[in-house]
């Protein structure tokens, strides 16, 4: 790995820790203008955003002390993008790196500015935050709204009002006027309704990220101060896997930055599409270009998949555009047999044990570990976890639902919250027999954490002394993994007292919110307890903790963004696609997502029991015109 901290003429700027970048990729790097990139499976998002910000921290082209916001849809994303630039640059640029989630970044206005909103659409400060659904609508609009006056209509007209649509139509579906809705109709008015009671009545305000999106653009409308602090702050914007992003958050980002001198680049797949039912735009990439005059570039290359499965990705890609262009793969194939099949198996059972026969011999054959593989499903992976978990254990392998919930938070989401990488760090680096490669990861977050700025050497010095006295305490304090769950919160709140309470939330400012910091930390104890179970040693304990030897099963939407060598799709059946006829695009781009994940081999599995092929065989037929076999295993 190679990072300056000097400025260097953009003319000697070379790629930073890879060997080149395709000309197109090169080029963006480099822009000075807007650019949308559609960017393929494997053609590295990340690594062209990661070296683009080198480019302009280590030239000077954003100079200091301004920054560069990265935005994305999904957290893994924006977790995994920060990673990188810290791969790519010396700390003193990466720290001018901010990159988070659009919902992390419109919670942060409001967290920050949302008292100056005019009263009618202020939140308390310590509003809370909810996940409303359908059936959550449904008992407003039936049950609590009531009749609507005279002058707008009847109580006939609140009750034809589609469920399915009142928040993505009405709630959220445009941006909100100053002084409410003059002269509405129907919809509006339950609308309001909705607004002023989550906003107003009761102890708590209580909003969800679409509404909070909505409040952040109001506020940069009214208070332009805001809007013009955002500007002058963040030389460039990036917004990574855009072809997800709603109509909320891009009109936040237009709010904020048409107009502006703020250098744009929007990356992203329209292929790959699979977030319309969560209020994704249907082109988001032509309406940035056309506001912002953006430049399309498109990267042809894939630097993850093998020859054969890039060949067959891209007959599954012309399902979604036919226009697309056959990507050219940068991987040697290294498997013998076939890269895609689809195995049909008589019963779950049978099914199972096959597989987790497979996995153990794929890993000894070719010396690859747990994680090199990845079960994915549709939706319902508890319901295969029962039954996929046991077979894999008899083999010797573990297996784990990272779909399963921890408390209140999902397994793969807890993985990436903030608190909860700062305890495993702590913990790695106080456990650890020979910890020095924990040292730099630890001391670094942790200094930055606590504020002490990269060239106060001083400052530094002693805070290393005190982290060494510190682990050395905690590691006679608690010898061993925790067996109750007072001690496992005992550690976590010793970790979270050590570093301090309040600097976590000043850095992180989603855990001031509400309970959502014990929330946290609950599920963290939670699950360090559950790791600890059957390991009494720290080290085999945070093994487990993280997942390092298990085998993830997880849906299709949450693999977005990740790769495996080997990925296994159970459940290739009606059944687990019961709403494809309702949206044929979201799901065949689903269906193009899982495959893609893939290095170097992709297995379908079909069981009867479970359902007929019969709606899907359009997905079938892709495979079969790709000269993917069916293979059937007694």
């Amino acid at each position: 790995m190679v990072v300056l901290s000097r400025r260097i003429r953009s003319e000697d700027w070379k790629p930073v820790g890879v060997s080149e970048l395709e000309v197109n990729a090169l080029q963006v790097v480099r822009s000075v203008d807007n650019r949308s990139v559609i960017a393929g499976p494997g053609a590295g998002k990340t690594e062209l955003l990661a070296q683009r910000a080198a480019y302009l921290l280590q030239t000077g082209a954003s100079p200091a002390p301004r920054r560069i916001l990265a935005i994305s849809f999904k957290r893994d994303a924006a977790t995994n993008l920060a990673a990188r630039v810290r791969q790519r640059c010396h700390r003193i640029h990466a720290e001018r790196f901010d990159s988070m989630t659009f919902d992390a970044f419109a919670k942060g206005l409001i967290d920050r500015f949302g008292q100056a909103l005019p009263e009618r659409w202020r939140p308390r400060s310590d509003y809370e935050i909810m996940f409303p659904g359908d059936r959550d609508y449904r008992e407003f609009l039936s049950r609590q709204i009531g009749v609507p006056p005279a002058h707008i209509g009847t109580y006939a007209d609140i009750q034809a009002i589609s469920v399915k649509t009142f928040e993505r139509r009405h709630l959220v579906g445009t941006p909100l006027p100053l002084d409410g809705w003059l002269q509405p109709t129907p919809a509006q008015w339950a609308a309001g309704c909705y607004w002023q009671r989550f906003l107003h009545e009761g102890k708590k305000s209580f909003l969800s990220f679409s509404m909070i999106g909505r409040l952040a653009e109001l506020l940069l409308r009214v208070n332009p101060m805001v809007q013009d602090a955002l500007r002058l702050t963040y030389s460039h914007l990036f917004m990574d896997e855009f072809q997800d992003t709603t109509p909320i958050q891009y009109e936040l980002v237009r709010t904020i930055f048409l107009g502006a001198n703020t250098v744009t680049t929007a990356v992203g797949d329209n292929k790959q599409q699979i977030m319309r039912w969560a209020m994704a735009m249907d082109d988001p990439f032509s309406a940035f270009d056309g506001d912002f005059g953006a430049t399309r570039t498109p990267l042809y290359n894939n630097y993850r998949s093998s020859p054969e499965l890039v060949r067959i990705q891209h007959i599954l890609a012309q399902a979604l555009d036919v226009q697309a262009v056959a990507p050219v793969s940068k991987t040697v194939g290294t498997i013998a047999g076939a890269s895609c099949a689809i195995w049909d198996f008589s019963t779950p059972g049978v099914e199972a044990a096959h597989l987790a026969a497979f996995v153990a011999a794929e890993i000894k054959a070719q010396a690859l570990s747990p994680r090199d593989f990845v079960l994915l499903v549709r939706q319902k992976a508890s319901e295969y976890a029962t039954v996929l978990e046991p077979a894999f254990v008899a083999a010797g392998i573990p297996m784990r639902n990272e779909a399963g919930m921890v408390g209140a938070i999902m397994l793969q989401d807890l993985l990436v919250e903030a608190v909860s990488k700062l305890i495993v760090n702590v913990l790695r680096l106080a456990m650890a027999t020979r910890a020095g490669r924990h040292w730099t990861t630890c001391q670094e977050a942790l200094t930055a954490l606590v504020g002490i700025a990269h060239d106060d050497e001083i400052a530094q010095a002693k805070f290393a002394n005190e982290l060494d006295a510190y682990v050395v305490t905690l590691k006679a304090t608690y010898p061993n993994s925790p067996k109750s769950k007072v001690a496992s919160r005992a550690i976590v709140e010793d970790i979270l007292r050590f570093v301090g309470r309040e600097k976590v939330v000043a850095a992180h400012p989603a855990y001031g919110q509400g309970g959502w910091l014990d929330e946290v930390l609950d599920s963290v104890a939670g699950h360090l307890l559950a790791s600890s179970c059957n390991h009494t040693e720290w080290s085999s304990a945070l093994d487990v903790y993280e997942g390092i030897h298990a085998v993830p099963l997880m849906t299709i939407h949450k693999s977005k963004g990740l790769e495996y060598h080997s990925v296994i799709f159970v459940g290739l059946d009606d059944g687990a696609w019961w709403s494809f006829a309702n949206d044929q695009i979201e799901a065949t781009a689903g269906f193009f997502v899982a495959f893609t994940r893939a290095k170097q081999r992709v297995v379908f599995t079909y069981c009867s029991h479970r359902g007929a092929r019969t709606n899907i065989a359009t997905l079938y037929q892709l495979l079969t015109n790709a000269g993917v076999k069916k293979v059937k295993i007694a």
